[in-house]
């Protein structure tokens, strides 16, 4: 019974510190389904943070990055797969850190290829993405979504401006 209390205690203390923006960080095992319950997690932090607007594409940007370390970062049997979100001013950075020191390339697309598109969508929805290298052995791969600015001066009152897509929409 008191450890079932201890349990809940502390997993409330950690939803508490993940509302106020500290960075949350989970592992996960190298299989397909961990994808989605970490898009899941994704898209709950991002409530947390109050983020709402921009967890659809957050969201994508995580299921391409998680998925290509899930299929192609070759390491030992037993090593997970980290992801870490960080609240930023302006919105997420999104974190893939794997124990694999092969870095993820773009391929030339074939219009009949049923992969490989997966950093040309991270790269058309994210603000900024990249990789570093990390302590010890493997990389981060890591993308940054941003809120669409805000721009007063429009006869409707604001217009909304998207650096990904280039796009202007005014809201009244």
């Amino acid at each position: 019974m008191l450890h079932l209390m201890t349990t809940r205690l502390l997993a409330m203390q950690l939803r508490q510190m993940d509302a106020r923006g500290a960075p949350v960080l989970r592992r996960w095992s190298r299989r397909p389904q961990s994808v989605g319950l970490a898009r899941t997690e994704l898209r709950a932090t991002l409530a947390g943070w109050g983020l709402e607007e921009i967890a659809d594409t957050s969201v994508v940007v995580l299921s391409e990055l998680l998925t290509n370390a899930v299929r192609h970062a070759h390491a030992a049997p037993g090593r997970e797969i980290e992801t870490r979100f960080r609240r930023t001013q302006r919105g997420v950075r999104i974190e893939v850190h794997d124990a694999s020191d092969r870095r993820p390339e773009r391929r030339a697309l074939a219009v009949e290829a049923a992969n490989g598109r997966g950093l040309i969508l991270v790269a058309s929805l994210s603000d900024r993405w990249g990789v570093a290298p990390r302590d010890g052995v493997g990389k981060i791969v890591w993308a940054e979504v941003n809120l669409p600015e805000l721009e007063g001066g429009s006869q409707w009152g604001v217009t909304v401006r998207s650096r990904r897509s280039g796009c202007a929409v005014e809201m009244s």
